[in-house]
């Protein structure tokens, strides 16, 4: 950064909080949006980008994601975190949750406290807190999550895990079902954690039965949950039919096809819907055998599997998650921010600081082309990911 730590990005069309402004100027000081200007200003010693040709939308925001790069959460070093940062402002991800897998104590509790004790680092995508999907979900639908590690919902083993990670926990992805009293739902609701249902057998009823007790969004909607059937529509038809529930997406077409992802997003539309990749270490790597919490997973150009078949989370990047929505969907380029980087931040309750490009919030900021091509990410007012030195 120059003397006065600014930076200016000019000749830019901004996809800002409250308008779309063509040709404009971004004014980043210390790591915040300071101005949108419509003129250069002549007093700033800066680092200029040229955004001529492209387009500033916010920083993406991944709520769950598991690895990348050769990297796992669950690997449970800082420097398998810091591969994760570094890999995903490529993609145009500026934040993210570290999500863990349904694992044995010991396993799950060493991952919690490294992310507990992380530091942060300038010019690498930020990690916001922490997704903890299991271990309290349905061995019906344990999907690629271990199925001798699952366990009912235990109050007292959270309140641990929370204080291991420095009340980083923000996401508990459960099956409403291992709660059977609602306790468990009502004290995290109660604490602000977003109770997500996930890996779940839950038929209608108990949808809106753990709806009613706090539970406030769908983990990867349409995978490892009962689907639409006439008689009962399951956790998907809940999710579709009652509004007080955000869901996350995994576009990639194959967890969820085209037509299924079409059908989703008429059904709800930009503002309940967050796009996350549930990506694994083996995303950014070649094809070949990748260890996903303790089991091995076969991963091709496409996508990753167990020995059985069973998709086991995916090497899709943010970037491409928002392309293929614009080609799956009748979503322009508002709606794709709506649903990577407003609706996260305020299911995360970090909006006041991040997920859209707001004169006082976080400079995390991606420059794109027309095609959905990558050329800038900027985090925290950090240039992390340049297309020309690749």
């Amino acid at each position: 950064m120059s003397k006065d730590n600014a930076l200016l990005i000019k000749n830019v069309r901004i996809i800002a909080e409250s308008a779309c402004k063509e040709k404009g100027i971004i004014k980043v000081v210390d790591g915040k949006i300071t101005a949108i200007l419509d003129k250069m200003p002549k007093d700033a010693e800066s680092i200029i980008i040229d955004g001529e040709g492209l387009t500033a939308i916010p920083g993406f925001i991944d709520s769950h994601i598991h690895g990348a790069n050769g990297a796992d959460v669950m690997d449970a070093t800082p420097e398998a975190l810091d591969t994760m940062a570094r890999a995903l402002p490529k993609e145009g991800t500026t934040s993210f949750l570290a999500t863990t897998i349904t694992q044995s104590v010991e396993n799950i509790e060493e991952a919690l406290k490294n992310v507990g004790t992380y530091t942060n680092k300038a010019g690498q995508a930020e990690i916001v807190g922490v997704h903890l999907e299991g271990p309290f979900i349905s061995d019906k639908r344990a999907g690629a999550q271990p199925k001798e590690y699952i366990q009912q919902a235990e109050l007292e083993k959270f309140n641990r895990w929370q204080k291991l990670t420095n009340d980083k926990i923000k996401t508990i992805t459960m099956a409403p079902e291992t709660d059977p009293d609602g306790e468990f739902i009502k004290a995290l609701s109660a604490k602000g954690i977003n109770v997500s249902a996930g890996h779940t057998d839950a038929g209608i009823n108990e949808m809106k039965k753990a709806i009613a007790q706090g539970v406030n969004q769908v983990t990867h909607i349409a995978n490892a949950m009962t689907g639409i059937h006439h008689r009962d529509i399951g956790a998907v038809g809940a999710t579709l039919l009652l509004d007080k529930i955000k869901a996350e997406l995994i576009a990639d077409g194959i967890h969820v096809s085209p037509e299924m992802i079409e059908l989703i997003y008429q059904n709800i539309g930009s503002e309940r819907l967050m796009l996350i990749t549930d990506a694994l270490r083996a995303k950014c790597l070649p094809p070949g055998e990748y260890d996903l919490g303790g089991q091995m997973a076969t991963v091709n150009h496409e996508k990753a599997v167990l020995a059985d078949g069973t998709l086991a989370g995916s090497i899709l990047r943010m970037i491409d998650a928002a392309k293929n929505m614009t080609e799956f969907t009748e979503a322009e380029i508002q709606d794709i921010v709506q649903m990577t980087a407003v609706n996260p931040a305020k299911q995360l309750d970090i909006y006041d600081q991040k997920g859209s490009i707001s004169i006082g919030k976080d400079a995390d900021i991606v420059l794109i082309d027309n095609n959905w091509n990558v050329h800038y990410t900027i985090c925290r007012g950090n240039i992390a990911y340049s297309s020309e030195k690749e």
